[in-house]
């Protein structure tokens, strides 16, 4: 097997348990705040969001600094660092307290993680140009699917081994991905002169830098997006299914089917973003998830909503790894470390802006309203890309064709 493909399954596998480590809390924060002698309800839902929120919120300011280290010092080592620390932070969530120790784990967990961020810059630099969108996409399913199954396997083993030994596992499974890329994870890394220069003067030197920026624009908006339906989508399912007993295994196939198809169609979209180029599978992502927003603001049922929500995952299964894959092409390997850390920072702000401000907009004009505001916002997204990135992305793409024959 070729070295970037073992990379490539060995990361998934990391990718994997570092999302499911982040999310799987989600379903059990607020019973695990009320373990730590909070009661009020109001205050729990406080913790609760501030236990959640701040790792998300850290992550987006240490991305940066942990890119720029990968530049200097290598992709591998941030991996190693990334799982070792989140495998002992991750466990000792089991022995907290008091809320004061768990927001504070919470912290620190969104400070040292950064395994996902790195997993993309190692493959995207090691992966050849023609099969980037191919390998980013597949890779993307790792995280996907940890997102997807973290709150489902949390929520299940709570009832099974308790709210604390849940960490102990997770922090063990973090360990065996440690160990497996300490063990097969293998790169050959020289940091150039380029790499150890300020940001600043590497920002200066760069040719495409509205095409980058663009990108991280996109990268925001997507997730803004998405994260501003996430918070109200089980009110929402409330009051489709008013009485229902089945609520919360109701939302949880409804949030599964997106992530369910995003992760069937991320490979497969990331190899015809290689073929017709990734610029135009990000065109039609966006527009046909702006589609696809517009219907669910008028749905009578959960199962109608179920099905859009399966064509959304479609969408974003093809939108962040098609960016990635024109950011490869966009620069030069050895500060990738550095621009897919500030991508990763305008995807952890839009996520949290996008909960924030969508549970905002879903309070004062509705639920309904929501999601067309949501489409409006990708619509204009459109304009944007057709404007500022489909003909820079599509000389570029042509150019790497010409060059691969």
């Amino acid at each position: 097997m070729e070295i970037w493909k073992r990379n490539l399954f060995i990361c998934w596998l990391g990718s994997f348990a570092t999302s499911c480590a982040l999310s799987q809390i989600a379903p059990i924060l607020p019973i695990f705040v009320q373990k730590l002698g909070i009661h009020n309800l109001s205050d729990i839902e406080i913790w609760s969001g501030l236990a959640f929120g701040s790792t998300t919120l850290i992550m987006a300011i240490v991305s940066p600094f942990w890119g720029k280290l990968a530049d200097k010092y290598g992709r591998k080592p941030m991996l190693l660092r990334a799982s070792f620390g989140m495998s002992i932070v991750v466990s000792s969530i089991s022995i907290v307290s008091s809320v004061y120790q768990l927001v504070g784990l919470r912290i620190l967990m969104g400070t040292i993680s950064g395994f996902n961020s790195g997993a993309i810059t190692l493959i995207a630099t090691q992966t050849p140009k023609d099969k980037a969108g191919w390998a980013l996409g597949t890779l993307s399913t790792g995280a996907i699917s940890g997102m997807l199954l973290g709150p489902l396997i949390g929520g299940y083993m709570v009832e099974i081994i308790g709210i604390r030994s849940i960490f102990i596992v997770m922090g063990a499974l973090l360990l065996v991905a440690f160990s497996l890329t300490l063990c097969f994870v293998k790169e050959d890394f020289q940091p150039t002169a380029q790499a150890l220069l300020p940001f600043k003067q590497i920002w200066q030197g760069l040719t495409d830098k509205k095409l980058i920026c663009a990108m991280f624009i996109t990268t925001f908006i997507l997730q803004f997006a998405l994260f501003s339906i996430e918070p109200v989508i089980t009110i929402y399912i409330g009051t489709l299914s008013p009485g229902t007993n089945h609520l919360a295994f109701i939302s949880g196939l409804v949030f599964a089917s997106s992530g369910l198809s995003s992760i069937s169609a991320a490979p497969w979209l990331g190899k015809l973003s290689d073929s017709i180029g990734a610029h135009k599978v990000i065109f039609m992502a966006l527009i046909f998830a702006a589609i696809s927003f517009i219907p669910q603001a008028f749905v009578q049922n959960e199962w109608q909503l179920m099905g859009l929500r399966f064509l959304v995952g479609i969408a974003t299964g093809a939108l962040l790894p098609s960016i990635n894959t024109i950011l490869k092409q966009t620069i030069p390997d050895d500060i990738a470390g550095r621009i897919f850390s500030y991508n990763q920072t305008a995807q952890f702000l839009g996520m949290f802006c996008g909960a924030v401000c969508g549970g905002q907009i879903a309070a004062y004009l509705g639920i309904r309203a929501l999601f067309l505001s949501t489409s409006l916002l990708l619509f204009i997204n459109v304009i944007g890309v057709r404007e500022f990135i489909y003909k820079k992305a599509d000389d570029k793409f042509k150019h790497i064709v010409s060059h691969s024959l």
